[in-house]
């Protein structure tokens, strides 16, 4: 097809990121509409099964974070019904989604990822706390496994507030505490065609005020955080970023475009933190910006994608 293409662009639903996924969905919309395509809006709710059958798109793209949106849910109704749509298919945005499962195949794939310590719900706060102190000390950082956005995360709590810690985020699903390491925040978005080699933007380094992280508020107010492009690292650095970005990409299985987030530590060590397999569309969100500094412009961008989709199916 190389004409304009009929799109719907899914947002919302009941992800705890519907309403960052409105925020992309309006931008990947315009985007579209800029390039020339016909394009609909439509919210993930009880309707969306029956509408995306009857209307029959040329392509679908997913603006989703969270679940149901980004861990194969959403991925296996549009293949259900048969629709082409951007980004990974079931089982890789399940495996991406996952922490617990993605850091498994991480590991697989030889790539440089930070102990843990795994804990799954029926285990007592209290417990499962002392198990964390016990393997990684009391410097952590405690993650819901299935959560995006830096959604439940509780970095660097107090020893005595641990156990509060992990009970929260035992309310989200299965736990994964990590080791607390002090670098730079730096991210590199993937793009991967179909029928192309996959290739890595340019190294961003997140900038936040001081004493501040990329949380939630930071990754999404504009002027909160500063997108250092490309990142000051040793260009040797860089180029393993970019390296392992597109390892950990392959290693999930994912397709058309990805966003690996990475801590690099006071004395250049690299560590992978996850892979987003939607990443945000937002007017402060990091994918963008990554491949703007390669030199797309934003509906140019859009377009490859769903192009890409539609090629593949």
């Amino acid at each position: 097809m190389t004409g304009p293409c009929n799109v719907i662009v899914l947002q919302g639903g009941q992800s705890l990121e519907a309403e960052i996924s409105r925020v992309s969905a309006a931008q990947v919309a315009a985007g579209l509409e800029a390039a020339g395509h016909r394009v609909t809006r439509l919210e993930v709710d009880r309707e969306a099964p029956v509408r995306l059958a009857e209307a029959r798109p040329d392509v679908v793209f997913p603006a989703l974070h969270g679940p149901p949106g980004e861990d194969g849910t959403v991925q296996g109704l549009l293949d259900i019904l048969q629709l082409p749509y951007v980004g990974g298919g079931v089982a890789a945005s399940a495996a991406a989604m996952d922490k617990i499962c993605a850091k498994a195949l991480f590991r697989r794939a030889g790539l440089p990822v930070a102990d843990d310590v795994v804990l799954f719900s029926g285990i007592a706060a209290e417990d499962a706390a002392a198990r964390i102190i016990d393997a990684l000390g009391d410097q952590v950082v405690i993650k819901p496994s299935g959560q995006g956005s830096a959604i439940g995360i509780a970095r660097l709590p107090k020893a005595t507030e641990i156990t509060a810690a992990v009970a929260d985020g035992l309310k989200l699903g299965s736990v994964i505490a990590e080791p607390f390491i002090t670098g730079r925040e730096i991210t590199v978005g993937v793009l991967d065609l179909h029928g192309q080699a996959p290739h890595a933007f340019p190294v961003i380094e997140i900038r936040t005020a001081p004493g501040e992280w990329y949380d939630a508020v930071n990754r999404y107010q504009a002027g909160a955080s500063e997108h250092v492009i490309p990142a000051p690292l040793l260009a040797a650095v860089n180029v393993e970023l970019q390296r392992i970005a597109i390892a950990a990409h392959r290693a999930l299985g994912l397709r058309d475009l990805s966003r690996a987030d990475f801590i690099v530590s006071d004395d250049e060590g690299i560590h992978l933190l996850e892979v987003n397999s939607l990443p945000g569309m937002t007017p402060t969100s990091l994918y963008p910006d990554g491949a703007r500094a390669d030199g797309w412009k934003f509906p140019d961008l859009l377009d490859a994608l769903i192009r890409s989709a539609v090629r593949r199916s």
